[in-house]
């Protein structure tokens, strides 16, 4: 049975609620690539392609992940999925990165890191806040390439202060120069 998106979606608790989609999903086709151990987490809905389709980020969670992960013994990943749109109204899914996120536990005293996801014109950002008296933020993003039609490592940075001196903000930002050419699904952070 197909749902339209935006219900789907909305019903899980993501922050694409308002947004008119006009492609259809089945929630079988969401969970082909990824065990039933792992529930939705969080979406994004955009231009990943550069082409006239909407396309979609998801990123899943373990159902236990609270109860199970530790950030130095047992880091349990999360799936991060993208789905390109097609002509049909339909997705496909296209790549998989196990470690593109942050774990549940990662971000140290503040808890859980993950902030979101955001989408703009062949360009995907995996956002992170985290720490304790030292507060840090990191931003993941993406590029995708025409040529090969594949999404590639383009920054990697954020910023970090001190609790006690908000103010003071060291901002550290690392790119293709740094880094090298890095494949999304190979990229772990």
């Amino acid at each position: 049975m197909k749902i339209k998106l935006l219900i789907f979606l909305s019903l899980l608790g993501t922050r694409t609620i308002g947004q008119e989609f006009p492609q259809t999903i089945t929630k079988d086709s969401l969970f082909e690539n990824i065990s039933a151990e792992y529930a939705i987490l969080d979406s994004a809905y955009g231009n990943l392609n550069r082409d006239e389709y909407p396309d979609l980020l998801i990123v899943f969670k373990k159902n236990n992940e609270s109860e199970i992960s530790d950030v130095i013994d047992n880091v349990v990943d999360r799936p991060l999925l993208i789905y390109l749109g097609k002509p049909d109204g339909k997705f496909s899914f296209v790549a998989r990165n196990d470690k593109a996120v942050l774990c549940y536990d990662c971000g140290g005293i503040w808890g859980d890191p993950y902030e979101g996801l955001a989408i703009k014109n062949g360009y995907f950002t995996i956002e992170h806040y985290g720490g304790s008296a030292w507060r840090w933020s990191r931003y993941i993003t993406f590029k995708y390439s025409e040529k090969d039609s594949k999404w590639y490592l383009h920054k990697d940075g954020g910023d970090s202060y001190h609790n006690s001196d908000p103010e003071n903000v060291e901002t550290n930002i690392k790119t293709v120069d740094d880094f090298g050419i890095i494949e999304f699904e190979v990229f772990e952070y």
